[in-house]
C-alpha cells in the first residue's frame, strides 16, 4: 500500500499527507460528531417526551426504554455482515434522512397532540435501528476513507467526538425539553442527523462497493465461531457474564432513576441531563488512571474494586431528599464516580480481551462480547418499570442498584480477579475459517466493552 503522501485517491486527486487536510475526513468527522450528539440527546429526549407529554407511567417507560435498545440485540451481529457489503456512505446518509424524518414526524405529531404511546414505541424502536446501522458503517467507512498509518489518529478524532456527544448530549437534551418544551425539543434534535446528512454526502472520494462472494450460510459460520471462542476462554466467558450482569440492573436501574429524578426529587430536564452527563468527566479521569493502575495493583484488583465503587455509588442516591442545593451536588458527584469506575472498568476489560484474543477472532470476540452483554437490557428496562409501579421509585431504586453489585461480585469469584500486573497471552495459533484472512494488526481496537 503507497504511503499517504503518496496515495491518490480514485477522483485522481493526492490524498493528503496529513489527517485534518484531507477535506473528505473532516466532512466524515463533522458528520459523525452531529450524529452521535443527536443519538445521545435523544436518550434524554425521547424518554422525558414520554414523561412531560404524554404522563407515562413507569412501566410504559420502561417499555419505551426496552424497544428503543432491542435494535442492538436483535440487529448487531447481522448489522456488520450487510454494511460489509455495501457503500458505507450510502448507509450513513440513508440512515441520516431516516432519523431526521422520524423525529421530524414525533415532533409535529406532538405539538398537534396526535402523538401516543404506541406511536412513540415505533419510533424510537425505527430511530434505535437506523442507529445500529449508522454506528456500524460510520466505523468501517474510516478503514476505507483514509491510509493505514492514518488509522490510530483517525480512529481517535472520531472515537473523541463520541465521548464528548456522551458528555454533553444528555445535558443538551434536557436543556432542549426544559427550554422549547419535549415536541419542540425533538424537532432540534432531527436538526442533529440534518446536519450529518448535509456533512456526509459531500464527501468526495469514490468507495467501490466490496466482493459479495461469499454465501450467506459463511456469515452464519463466523458468527458460530466467535461465539464458541467466547464461551470456551474462562476470562472471556467471565467477562460476559460480569457485563450481562451489569446490563440488565443499570438498564433497570436508569428506568427508575429517570422517574426517580423528575418525579420525587422534581428536577427539571436540564438538571436531570447534567446529572447524567457527570458520568462523562468521570470517564476522562477514569481513562487517565487506567494506564497506570493496573500495572501497579494488578488487572484483577482494579477490575473488581473500580467495578464495586463505580457500581456501589447509587446506593446513596435513594436516600436524597430536600432541596436540590443538597441534592443536585450529590447526584453529580455520584455521576462522576460512577463513569470513574466504569472508564476503568472499560479500559482494562478491553486490554485484557485483546491479550487473550487471536488478531483474526478480535473483531467477532468484541461482537459476541457487547451481544451477550447488551442483550438483557431490553428485559432490565421493562423490570426496571413494572418494579417502579408496583414497588415504588425509592425501594425500585434500592433494589437495583443493589443489582448492579452482581458484575463486581461475578468478577470476584472468576479468574479475572487473579489476574496480575502482567496480561494474559493469547492462546496458540489463531482460531479462524478457512480462507478468511486474520485482522491487520495495524487495526484499530475496539472503542469500549458492552459496559
Amino acid at each position: 500500500m503507497p504511503s499517504a503522501s503518496s496515495a491518490v485517491s480514485d477522483s485522481g486527486r493526492p490524498a493528503p499527507s496529513s489527517l485534518w487536510r484531507d477535506a473528505d475526513f473532516r466532512r466524515l468527522w463533522m458528520g459523525q460528531t452531529a450524529s452521535q450528539l443527536g443519538e445521545h440527546a435523544n436518550l434524554v429526549v425521547l424518554p422525558l417526551f414520554a414523561v412531560l407529554t404524554l404522563d407515562a407511567s413507569a412501566g410504559q417507560l420502561g417499555a419505551l426504554r426496552a424497544v428503543g435498545q432491542a435494535p442492538i440485540l436483535l440487529l448487531s451481529l447481522f448489522v456488520g455482515a450487510w454494511v460489509d457489503r455495501w457503500r458505507t456512505r450510502t448507509t450513513m446518509v440513508l440512515t441520516d434522512v431516516g432519523r431526521a424524518l422520524v423525529l421530524g414526524v414525533a415532533a409535529v405529531a406532538g405539538l398537534f397532540g396526535v402523538l401516543g404511546l404506541p406511536a412513540l414505541l415505533a419510533l424510537a424502536f425505527a430511530v434505535g435501528t437506523l442507529s445500529v446501522f449508522f454506528d456500524v458503517a460510520y466505523q468501517a467507512s474510516l478503514v476505507r476513507l483514509v491510509e493505514r498509518g492514518q488509522l490510530v489518529r483517525g480512529n481517535s478524532a472520531l472515537e473523541g467526538s463520541r465521548s464528548a456527544a456522551q458528555i454533553g448530549g444528555p445535558a443538551l437534551g434536557g436543556a432542549l425539553v426544559t427550554l422549547l418544551s419535549a415536541p419542540l425539543a425533538t424537532a432540534s434534535n432531527a436538526l442533529f442527523f440534518a446536519l450529518s446528512f448535509l456533512s456526509i454526502r459531500q464527501i468526495r472520494r469514490s468507495e467501490s462497493v466490496p466482493e459479495r462472494a461469499e454465501r450467506p450460510s459463511r456469515v452464519w459460520r463466523r458468527i458460530h465461531e466467535g461465539l464458541r471462542f467466547v464461551a470456551g476462554d474462562t476470562a472471556l466467558r467471565s467477562v460476559c457474564l460480569a457485563s450481562a450482569a451489569f446490563q440488565f440492573s443499570f438498564a433497570a436501574m436508569m428506568t427508575v432513576y429517570l422517574l426517580f429524578l423528575s418525579r420525587e426529587l422534581h428536577l427539571s430536564g436540564t438538571v436531570v441531563g447534567l446529572a447524567l452527563a457527570a458520568a462523562g468527566p468521570g470517564a476522562l479521569v477514569g481513562s487517565a488512571l487506567a494506564a497506570r493502575l493496573p500495572s501497579r495493583f494488578g488487572h484483577g484488583v482494579v477490575l473488581v474494586c473500580a467495578a464495586a465503587l463505580g457500581d456501589g455509588v447509587f446506593l446513596c442516591v435513594p436516600a436524597l431528599h430536600g432541596s436540590s442545593a443538597v441534592t443536585v451536588p450529590v447526584l453529580l458527584a455520584a455521576g462522576f464516580v460512577f463513569g470513574l469506575g466504569g472508564q476503568l472498568v472499560n479500559v482494562t476489560v478491553m486490554a485484557v480481551r485483546q491479550a487473550v484474543t487471536p488478531a483474526g477472532m478480535q473483531g467477532r470476540a468484541a461482537a459476541t462480547i457487547t451481544f451477550v452483554g447488551m442483550g438483557l437490557t431490553p428485559l432490565g428496562s421493562l423490570l426496571g418499570g413494572f418494579l417502579a409501579q408496583e414497588w415504588g421509585l425509592r425501594t425500585s431504586l434500592l433494589v437495583t442498584a443493589a443489582g448492579m453489585l452482581l458484575s463486581p461480585a461475578v468478577m470476584a469469584v472468576s479468574p479475572l480477579a487473579r489476574l496480575g500486573r502482567e496480561l494474559p497471552a493469547p492462546p496458540a495459533g489463531p482460531q479462524v475459517s478457512p480462507g478468511v484472512p486474520p485482522a491487520s494488526p495495524d487495526a484499530p481496537p475496539s472503542s469500549r466493552w458492552s459496559k
